[in-house]
């Protein structure tokens, strides 16, 4: 006999905030804890450590009256959370955008200027920290990508736009490093060594 499968913390979260979202009522623990067995298949032991989850996160409110203490959701204050914390997002994506252009006008300006090699090193490793905040952004995204599908393509469009100013960025380096192995005979490996080129440096598909 195949063992059972337990449930998922996500997924009682989820089963949690639907029971919210269909009652719309206002509930004590114990009452929680009576129908979330019942219609939502969470055990009774879980659901106190479930419900404390999603206030801590702010998607449960809660508020003591008297000597009882209170719990609801509603799903207008869901989609408006979602709307805030998705325009965040959106924000440091565009404040990103914006650091990836200037770093690749100060790296113009390095290779224009090539004997100042030290500030050519300091706009590659900017480069590398600009990739790095972009891979968190996109992780934070698709945190959201199944609760705000229209407003998660919007920020996903003006990804790929950041990831084709990443790309363009990154061809001009392989052009620099080029120009710096043809002018000065200086081998590859030396030249990432010294302006901290990771070896891995690649376009992001």
């Amino acid at each position: 006999m195949s063992k059972r499968k337990g449930v998922s913390a996500d997924e009682k979260r989820n089963r949690m905030l639907q029971l919210f979202y269909e009652k719309k009522e206002f509930f004590q623990m114990k009452e929680l804890e009576k129908i979330a067995p019942k219609e939502k298949g969470i055990i009774s032991q879980s659901v106190k450590d479930v419900v404390q989850s999603l206030v801590d996160d702010g998607m449960v409110d809660t508020e003591k009256i008297g000597t009882s203490v209170y719990f609801w959701a509603f799903p207008s204050k869901a989609k408006n959370s979602r709307k805030r914390q998705l325009n965040d997002l959106e924000e440091k994506v565009d404040c990103t955008e914006k650091q990836l252009k200037k770093q690749k006008e100060s790296l113009k300006q390095a290779m224009d200027g090539r004997e100042d090699t030290s500030e050519r090193g300091e706009t590659l490793l900017e480069l590398k920290k600009q990739k790095e905040l972009r891979e968190q952004l996109l992780l934070e995204l698709q945190k959201y990508k199944d609760n705000d599908p229209e407003t998660f393509q919007k920020a996903k469009k003006e990804i790929e736009l950041l990831k084709e100013g990443i790309n363009r960025w990154t061809d001009n380096i392989f052009s620099l490093k080029s120009w710096c192995k043809n002018k000065f005979n200086i081998e590859e490996s030396v030249l990432e060594k010294q302006f901290g080129i990771p070896t891995d440096l690649d376009y992001i598909n």
